[in-house]
């Protein structure tokens, strides 16, 4: 079988998986929540990697990239007409300012980057848990972070709703990955970095680093610092965490 039939075969099956959505959507707004959604993004996201790699090989994964890419406009574009332009959008308003051949070069110039999303939400299903479990850190109830409601936002159709939904999924991950990582790193390696402005840049998503060890002190800062914060009777969470009430120097 030619690459363009695999990609028309995949581009039938993300058709396909976009019915089956929607109408899984209709029975009950949970799927578009963790758990239920990761199922629901692997359809349009590594699912139709894995069955372009199995069934054609190699050149299978870039049938698999080439039938996401026109679905993925084929999608905005049908959307689009369903439900009707009804004033300015998002892209119209993104087109008038970079142009709108650059703007949507932009975006897909962005889409690759779900490589690594789908790489660090495998991570938090499957690696988190266990490092949670082994270091008694706290857990979480991912349904909070990992989910979809732009879609809810009037206005949005076509490209707008579907970049919202990227952003919306992918801000969610990304933010539950600090917080995990604001956990690890808190507890394992209370140290500042040598470089100032490290420092201040990680502050941002680790502000527990204002209080880590200096750069310049010694392994007994460091020790010490730990066993401030943990006593081994509360989660080993990130200082700043809500469930992390600090133990009082003696």
């Amino acid at each position: 079988m030619d690459l363009l039939s695999a990609i028309v075969w995949i581009f039938l099956g993300l058709a396909v998986a976009a019915i089956f959505t929607r109408l899984a959507y209709a029975v009950t707004d949970k799927i578009a929540q963790a758990p239920a959604l990761d199922f629901f993004i692997s359809l349009f996201t590594w699912i139709p990697w894995t069955v372009g790699v199995w069934r054609w090989g190699w050149p299978g994964l870039a049938a698999a990239v080439a039938a996401q890419i026109l679905f993925l406009h084929a999608f905005c574009l049908v959307h689009r007409v369903l439900r009707g332009k009804k004033g300015r959008t998002l892209t119209d308003a993104q087109g008038r300012v970079l142009g709108p051949i650059r703007n949507q070069l932009c975006l897909l110039v962005q889409t690759p980057a779900i490589f690594a999303f789908v790489g660090i939400r495998a991570a938090q299903l499957i690696l988190y848990p266990a490092i949670a479990a082994l270091g008694r850190l706290p857990t979480y109830r991912q349904a909070e972070w990992v989910n979809l409601s732009r879609h809810k936002y009037s206005g949005l159709i076509g490209y707008d709703l579907l970049w919202c939904w990227y952003c919306d999924w992918m801000t969610g991950l990304w933010c539950l990955g600090s917080e995990m990582l604001r956990n690890i790193e808190s507890f394992w390696c209370p140290i500042q970095f040598q470089s100032p402005e490290k420092n201040r840049n990680a502050a941002i998503d680790f502000p527990d680093v204002k209080k880590w060890a200096p750069p310049d002190g010694t392994m007994e800062d460091a020790v010490r610092l730990i066993e401030q914060h943990y006593d081994a009777n509360r989660p080993n969470s990130w200082w700043g965490h809500p469930d992390h009430t600090e133990k009082k120097p003696e």
